[in-house]
């Protein structure tokens, strides 16, 4: 609050978010405490958004009345909760005690305008309240990095007689001015303290690779410094990501980093974390009596919301795989000395990966098989393995809901029997999720490729609806075991149109009829153009002997699906 107006605040608030986004993902490729999953800066950066989305809220409403007409107080309230709910991962959760402590300590001195004084008092206090908020806090960390940036603050003031106190008849560009001038000084005492901590954590030191979220603390308040003179933000070094290890660490035992919120009345914080501790660990529960932000790194996650059951309704339920995270964090950098020259021959080309900023809406699709596990990648489409029998659980589903980086989010189910599951990970995901209860693999497909991430769910769920009125599937498969109607036994084909049994006995002849049978259109009238065949693993004949099985008028798109199940899937357009 660099004055009276809420405006202006946002403006820096808006700075230290835009210069975030700019660096977002050289933070990701730094993070490996606690854990290597590669998030830290997709995290503080939702964490801020949600700040601002809360003053876009304030303003909209009394954008014309200062800070002081609205009240201090719920300002503050209202942005300390904002950033509590919006926070994720241990990054964005110690981030909004930042948040809070900071605004605490601005809402205790009423009338008072903001100096280099009160932000030092503000930040150090936001120090406080991190470490607080931390059962075994670790030095060299974002925690490390906010309270010598507070020290060097204080320090100034202390010894600069000079410095100016500012009162009501400061104007505001002074203001803005001598704030700036200290926030610089304090981001360049935040790099020094960024470079120091591998000296204190190990691992960093043995990933060579310095704090992800304190890096991430001196981004931002570069951002501020620039929103507040109008110009280019301080200089900052960058940093090589980090050598591809896994530094020990007992969350490597655990997959799911669970983030939910609970409100209620008379809530302790601390009565909360041995409980949760029992179920994993890097357990943060913060908040006050009526809102609590939960993090830990659990296999179980629906044990962990069960532990406030009868005490608070729990909400904002996220869930993102680490294992996933990790390995897609490998891939990117690639491995050893290879991955830092490739940073070094230019971190823009890491930043450029599909971050997804610009996407409106993303997908998930549950699938079975490489093959078609690659095919929905080259759409765009995130990946749930199902498994053999398409079946993953409610969690597996709401991490990859998470893992889209769009706010809106279509999940093609793929079975009939992900419908249930998929609709609970709706109902859990603080996402806009839509349930496209598609009911086979090469059907999603179908969909995948009528899907936009510019338009909105509404509009890409019309158009997936009018892709799949024009679609017939089909497959063939092994028998399971003997039909109790005496027409085919265990092993042999069975050929399907839709649901129904279409055809059984040898694989090419039952292949072959259920080609025609989709070729014909159905005896509507409507011959497809195009019938994909996709193989399965096991699949009896190579997809060179399928070239005509039928006639000249339909083309044949032959791929490897990988399938376990299926020897063939199909679909005619």
């Amino acid at each position: 609050m660099t004055d009276t107006n809420l405006v202006r605040f946002r403006a820096a608030v808006a700075g230290a978010l835009a210069h975030l986004e700019s660096r977002r993902q050289e933070v990701n490729d730094l993070n490996v405490f606690p854990v290597a999953d590669g998030d830290t800066g997709d995290n503080m950066a939702l964490t801020l958004r949600a700040v601002l989305d809360e003053l876009d809220r304030l303003l909209s409403t009394d954008g014309n009345r200062t800070i002081d007409e609205i009240g201090r107080e719920e300002i503050v309230q209202s942005v300390a909760r904002a950033a509590l709910l919006g926070a994720r991962g241990n990054s964005g959760v110690i981030l909004s005690q930042l948040i809070r402590g900071a605004a605490e300590e601005l809402v205790s001195r009423p009338g008072q305008l903001i100096d280099a004084t009160l932000i030092g008092a503000a930040l150090a206090n936001a120090a406080d309240r991190a470490y607080s908020s931390v059962r075994d806090p670790a030095e060299g960390t974002i925690l490390t990095v906010a309270r010598e940036m507070a020290h060097k603050i204080v320090t100034d003031v202390a010894h600069s007689p000079g410095n100016p106190r500012l009162g009501p008849s400061t104007e505001p560009r002074e203001q803005d001015t001598a704030i700036a001038e200290a926030l610089e000084r304090a981001v360049a005492a935040g790099q020094d303290s960024v470079k120091r901590g591998p000296e204190l954590l190990a691992a960093l030191r043995e990933a060579g690779v310095v704090d992800a979220g304190g890096y991430g603390l001196t981004i931002m308040f570069a951002g501020v410094v620039a929103a507040l003179r109008g110009d280019a933000p301080p200089e900052l070094e960058h940093h090589a990501p980090a050598r591809i290890t896994h530094p020990e660490h007992s969350s490597a035992t655990y997959r799911f980093c669970t983030n939910f919120a609970v409100t209620g009345s008379g809530l302790v914080p601390s009565h909360f974390i041995e409980p949760l501790e029992e179920l994993g660990d890097a357990v943060l529960v913060v908040g006050d009596a009526t809102t609590l932000k939960v993090h830990l790194h659990t296999d179980r996650p629906e044990l962990a919301t069960t532990v406030f059951a009868g005490v608070g309704e729990v909400s904002r339920l996220d869930v993102a795989d680490m294992r996933l995270q990790i390995s897609e964090r490998d891939e990117r950098l690639g491995a050893g000395a290879g991955g830092e020259e490739r940073h070094a021959g230019g971190a823009g080309e890491d930043g450029a990966r599909d971050d997804g900023s610009a996407a409106r809406c993303g997908a998930v699709a549950v699938v079975s098989g490489e093959g078609l596990r690659e095919l929905y990648r080259e759409l765009g489409v995130h990946t749930v393995d199902g498994g053999p029998t398409l079946n993953p659980s409610t969690y597996d589903l709401l991490a990859a809901i998470h893992e889209v980086p769009a706010e809106e989010v279509i999940v093609l189910t793929n079975s009939a029997n992900v419908i249930m599951a998929a609709e609970h990970a709706a109902r859990l995901s603080e996402k806009q999720v839509l349930v496209a209860p598609t009911t086979s693999q090469q059907a999603g497909l179908a969909a995948a490729l009528a899907l936009a991430p510019d338009l909105s769910m509404e509009e890409n769920a019309r158009a997936l609806t009018e892709a799949l009125a024009s679609l017939r599937t089909g497959a063939v498969a092994p028998a399971a075991r003997d039909d109790a109607q005496g027409r085919f036994k265990r092993g042999e084909a069975v050929g399907f149109v839709e649901e129904e049994v279409l055809a059984w006995g040898e694989p090419r002849a039952t292949l072959s009829a259920v080609m025609r049978a989709l070729a014909d259109g159905g005896g509507q009238g409507h011959e497809p153009e195009l019938i994909s065949v996709l193989a399965g693993q096991s699949a009896p004949l190579a997809l060179g002997e399928l070239e005509g099985m039928v006639n000249g008028k339909v083309e044949l798109e032959l791929r490897q699906g990988g399938q376990p199940a299926y020897w063939w899937l199909l679909a005619a357009e």
